[in-house]
């Protein structure tokens, strides 16, 4: 074995990632964990979303962020979900908690694995840094641990003290929405990263969906701001988070999020033929992320586009 030290002459060649969304949705597979990035109603990665939907995605265990969004919601009520692990699933605002995964976990459909925030980007952590697990004093003395029996209660062998421990979380893929990125991988959000950063480095394989595929110069011009640097995967998707927002690029489209939030308040209640014209209409009938943007007036995405320097 050459142990000899990579330098600017025998470096490897870089690998171009750059693959369609039809290509991305399929690397993920029934089963699979997934873990999905954003935060509430900015940066979520609806090219894929939708696309696991639309190939009839099955028994995902899907991790959300520390505030996950509708995203894992419409995943849910689509049947793509087997077992969920976040600590919120909802839109404040707009829908205080998702009415299909409401749903749902009334009904026993999906499993819960019962979290705080900091517990599962604990376990997250855990997963970065390959450890077992990491220790957290937060859930010390509540119920937390009865409900989530994967938290487990020990002394602090030095001191003695309370801590629970958060087991090591390994999604699959983390999927992550970014406002540009390279072919190579190298990916910048547009604004806030929230908890993206640790999202890809707990995960086995990361993808990610750009807002714009920029030349590698570009990048290199602040390195610093490469947020995502090492995607297994990268798809090209402008105006890929809509309905939500994507900084810099966009604010979230309230009238299409109303328009969910009340397609699956009437799901919840007994109408799923409301709920399946609402998936054939935004979600199953475009065949593409291409067809989804076709049906948004320019207008539209003007309004929207114009908003962020308002």
């Amino acid at each position: 074995m050459s142990l000899e030290p990579i330098t600017r002459h025998n470096r490897p060649a870089r690998r171009e990632v750059l693959v369609s969304e039809q290509e991305a949705v399929a690397a993920i597979h029934d089963g699979d964990t997934i873990v999905v990035g954003g935060f509430g109603t900015v940066n979520h990665p609806m090219p894929i979303v939708r696309g696991l939907i639309r190939r009839g995605a099955r028994d995902l265990t899907v991790i959300g962020a520390a505030t996950a969004g509708l995203e894992i919601d419409l995943l849910i009520g689509a049947g793509c979900v087997r077992r969920v692990i976040a600590p919120y699933v909802g839109a404040e605002l707009y829908a205080p908690i998702g009415h299909c995964y409401r749903k749902a976990a009334e009904a026993g459909e999906i499993e819960v694995s019962e979290t705080t925030e900091y517990l599962l980007y604990s376990q997250l952590e855990a997963a970065a840094r390959g450890l077992g697990f990491m220790p957290w004093r937060g859930g010390v003395g509540t119920d937390v641990p009865k409900l989530n029996p994967a938290y487990v209660p020990f002394k602090d062998p030095i001191y003695g003290e309370p801590y629970l421990a958060a087991p090591a979380l390994h999604p699959d893929w983390a999927i992550v929405h970014v406002g540009r990125a390279d072919v190579y991988g190298n990916g910048q959000h547009g604004g806030a990263r929230f908890g993206d950063r640790l999202l890809a480095r707990a995960a086995e394989r990361v993808m990610i969906t750009a807002e714009r595929i920029v030349p590698n110069a570009e990048i290199r011009k602040d390195p610093f701001a490469t947020s995502i640097p090492y995607a297994d995967l990268v798809v090209e998707a402008p105006f890929g988070s809509h309905p939500y927002a994507s900084h810099g690029f966009y604010v979230e489209d309230e009238e299409r999020i109303r328009e969910y939030v009340d397609a699956s308040i009437a799901y919840r209640r007994g109408d799923a033929d409301r709920w399946t014209e609402y998936l054939e209409r935004r979600v199953t009938g475009p065949e593409s992320h291409s067809d989804y943007l076709a049906s948004l007036d320019a207008a539209r995405i003007a309004r929207l586009s114009n908003a962020v320097d308002a």
